[in-house]
């Protein structure tokens, strides 16, 4: 069933027109330029959540990584230019997030990364790695599904990271991902996360996969 649009940034077909501009950020300790647009996220500057998760990045591992809700692309181009080995999949729902990631990628001269609208993603893709500022604000049962489907597609011994707000629900996320209505639902192996980090009202949650042997 198609999800009604709400002008937010993570509808699939944003209503805001295609206002472009170019900021200048820092990214693995770069300053660069990117261009970003309204009706996707943050797109002024680097908001103050992925600042935070970014500070926890250290260079991803070889193979396939994933930036899940790429918005304009700051964590993917992070992973890429930390580690020019990773194949980094910048994922969102929405186009105009997805245009920009390749954009950018391009214009830095990042050949590794693959920006793709979520949908587009294989099934039987899986990942070493995850990072991700989650669309917190889509609402409980919505952000459970997006989390369930995602971090299923962990690999043995692969790890996420998030970053939530505490006052948004973080510790409340830990519960139930930990929980035995949690994402290991239905899944192979085993998923256990924890906090760890904590800055500026901000959780860094950890989330691993093991063999369950």
């Amino acid at each position: 069933m198609a999800q009604p649009k709400t002008g937010q940034y993570f509808d699939a077909a944003p209503e805001s027109e295609d206002k472009r501009r170019t900021i200048s950020v820092t990214l693995a300790g770069r300053h660069v330029d990117v261009v970003t647009s309204s009706g996707v996220f943050s797109p002024g500057h680097v908001d103050t959540g992925t600042a935070v998760l970014l500070r926890k990045m250290v260079a991803p591992p070889e193979g396939d990584v994933v930036d899940v809700g790429c918005g304009w692309g700051p964590i993917a181009l992070t992973m890429a230019m930390m580690n020019p080995e990773a194949r980094v999949w910048a994922v969102d729902v929405n186009p105009r997030s997805v245009e920009l990631t390749a954009h950018n990628a391009k214009t830095l001269g990042l050949s590794n990364v693959n920006a793709v609208l979520a949908s587009d993603i294989p099934s039987e893709q899986r990942f070493k790695q995850i990072w991700s500022n989650p669309p917190i604000r889509i609402g409980k049962p919505a952000l459970h599904d997006l989390l369930t489907l995602w971090l299923g597609r962990l690999e043995v011994d692969g790890d996420a990271f998030m970053v939530v707000q505490k006052n948004l629900g973080a510790d409340s996320l830990v519960a139930w991902l930990n929980s035995d209505q949690g994402p290991s639902q239905g899944n192979s192996g085993l998923l256990h996360t924890s906090k760890v980090g904590s800055a500026k009202g901000f959780r860094v949650l950890r989330t691993v996969r093991s063999s369950g042997s």
